[in-house]
């Protein structure tokens, strides 16, 4: 009887053999181990769909033409899941995942972006604690300013500059220790229609020097306003720092009777599975949407503005209000005025510790960049300088009023009807009889328009490639206004590429005429103080101008030309200011001479 038989025997007897239950204990232990594996992957893939049906619950989306309501992003981890490790951060509502960051530069770009906002670094200015008292910030009431005596004594003269001294004080009448206050100063004579804008310098302890330059005879007014208290101007950068998504962006994706709306911005935060990444290959400048729950990444149709997701806490309104502490003027402890003579003949002038960029008189415009300005005050004189040329205006809609303002004085260059959209563009108009050419294209992304179509968000350096240039070419770009509710790293990155793309125009067209245009101040309206203040705007205008020195481009000094003049700020400038631009602009494009000042650039 063989060894098997008898172990077979023995089982079947109920007897239990060594060999017998090693075999059994071997696949009850193996049974219990796959038991065990199956139930940790069973876990895991629990918890795994927990958290993205909760991401997914999170992310916004319009279907079937319902607005579902954007929740605010939370972190909900499944209680059966162990607990996060401490050393790890968790991120913030509003902290986009490691995918993309508004933050981020690239690190041939790391040096010359930490060097741009080094250059406009904001003095220090005071906190805001959340019960802060209005009594203990900045009252222009309670400010005043004094006009200094002429150095060295005597009368003022033409080519003298003036010194202005501001004394800020909060509304108990206490003069502030520390700066950080936002002022403009203004030298003007309403008779003669001139104004220049003044040089305002923080001493951090309170008080300011506002220096002008005297530019024409007869009387000169000063003017000092209070635009944000240094408390504002805190609170304007806290808000930027930790809500940089608070104005987002809608696409509609389309395929057949499927329709999708979703959010998107430069930056988004969740895993890359979850966002279409529509970054621009040839620019970098990044662009995510959430992905649709249906559609693919490839069916996205439109772009279109979303709206503002960000509510300030009361008390703050108290620090933004029109009439009491924003855009206010602050009264003179004397004077208010001085009268200008006669340019010495002996040079005998005091030494220039300013230069504005130009000054307003006789309502036109007089740059000191060596331009001569000159008058194109009907429709012959602009088509004559414009005869045989192509202008090509890129960027947002301070431009775009540009190609307007051309359109509506110029009868001869017609529209042609591209079937765009209202705002958004692209717009083309011809003259053909003298062979002209006006075009409008907005930049790419982020833009806050009505909806256009997505294949139209078109960045202006990748625009650029495709310009031949040559003489009778002329580029102008204003981009700043989409830009301002962003942290300044996203405009310095578009800004650095649009920079490229124009030094790589030039290089292959020397003789290529291109227009910077800077960003201007605003009205007040308390709802866009959050988004587009003019202290954002400033930043931008100081970042434009670091950017292109030394470029041979021409700079067109909105910020200066606005503030100079009398009207009240707006976004788009009233047509006075626009006609004087375009004033600017034709000059460039037909100077006295001949010859087309492109070759002058680099002054600012």
């Amino acid at each position: 009887m063989t060894v098997r038989t008898t172990m077979e025997t023995k089982a079947k007897n109920g007897i239990k053999t060594p060999l017998l239950n090693e075999g059994r204990g071997s696949r009850n232990r193996c049974l219990m181990k796959c038991s065990f594996i199956l139930l940790f992957m069973v876990l895991s893939v629990v918890s795994f769909m927990l958290y993205y049906m909760d991401f997914n619950d999170q992310s916004s989306f319009i279907s079937g033409g319902k607005l579902c309501i954007f929740r605010k992003i939370t972190n909900i981890i499944p209680t059966k899941m162990a607990p996060v490790p401490t050393t790890i951060t968790p991120l913030r509502p509003t902290e986009p995942a490691s995918v993309c960051s508004f933050h981020s530069a690239s690190p041939e770009n790391a040096t010359e972006v930490n060097l741009l906002k080094e250059s406009i670094a904001w003095p220090e200015t005071p906190s805001v604690p959340p019960g802060f008292s209005l009594n203990d910030t900045s009252d222009p009431a309670h400010s005043t300013f004094t006009i200094l005596p002429r150095r060295g004594g005597g009368s003022w003269h033409v080519g003298d500059q003036l010194e202005v001294l501001i004394k800020v004080s909060d509304f108990r009448g206490r003069p502030r220790k520390s700066g950080g206050d936002l002022l403009y100063a203004r030298l003007q004579n309403r008779a003669v229609f001139a104004g220049v804008a003044g040089k305002v310098f923080d001493h951090r302890n309170g008080s300011y020097t506002a220096v002008f330059s005297l530019l024409w005879e007869g009387d000169a007014q000063v003017e000092v306003s209070l635009v944000h208290p240094s408390e504002g101007i805190t609170v304007l950068a806290k808000v930027t720092q930790e809500y940089p998504d608070r104005a987002y962006f809608l696409s509609v994706f389309r395929s057949g009777s499927i329709s999708e709306t979703v959010r998107c911005n430069v930056c988004l935060k969740g895993p890359k599975e979850k966002l279409c990444n529509y970054t621009d290959l040839h620019t970098g400048e990044p662009w995510f949407c959430y992905k649709p729950n249906k559609l693919t990444c490839d069916k996205r149709i439109t772009h279109v503005k979303g709206g503002v997701i960000f509510k300030p806490k009361f008390n703050k309104n108290q620090l933004f209000q029109s009439g009491v502490n924003m855009k206010v003027s602050i009264p003179s402890s004397g004077p208010s005025s001085i009268n200008i003579l006669p340019k010495l003949k002996d040079g005998a002038n005091e030494i220039v510790k300013t230069k504005p960029a130009g000054y307003y008189y006789q309502g036109a415009w007089q740059a000191l960049d060596g331009t001569t300005v000159r008058q194109f005050n009907n429709a012959t004189a602009r088509t004559q300088c414009l005869k045989g040329k192509v202008v090509h205006l890129y960027g947002d809609s301070t431009v775009r009023q540009f190609f307007e303002f051309l359109i509506q004085t110029t009868p001869d260059i017609k529209k042609f009807d591209l079937k765009s959209p209202g705002t958004a563009g692209p717009y083309l108009a011809l003259d053909y009889k003298n062979n002209i050419l006006l075009t409008y294209r907005c930049h790419g992304t982020p833009i806050l328009y009505t909806p256009m179509m997505a294949v139209e968000t078109r960045h202006i350096a990748t625009e650029l490639r495709t310009v031949a240039g040559g003489p009778n070419t002329v580029i102008v770009i204003s981009v700043w206004a989409h830009f301002t509710s962003f942290p300044i790293e996203v405009y310095i990155r578009r800004l650095l590429n649009i920079k490229r793309a124009v030094v790589e125009l030039l290089t292959r067209s020397p003789d290529t005429l291109v227009i910077i245009r800077t960003s201007n101040p605003k009205g007040s309206v308390l709802s866009e103080i959050w988004t587009s203040s003019d202290w954002y705007a400033l930043q931008c205008y100081k970042v434009v101008k670091e950017i292109f020195k030394g470029v041979n481009v021409q700079l067109l000094d909105a910020w200066e030309m606005c503030v100079s003049h009398h009207l009240p700020h707006s976004l788009h400038p009233q047509p006075p200011i626009i006609k004087n631009m375009i004033d600017v602009v034709l000059s460039h494009t037909c100077p006295l001479g001949g010859k087309q000042s492109g070759k002058q650039s680099g002054k600012q």
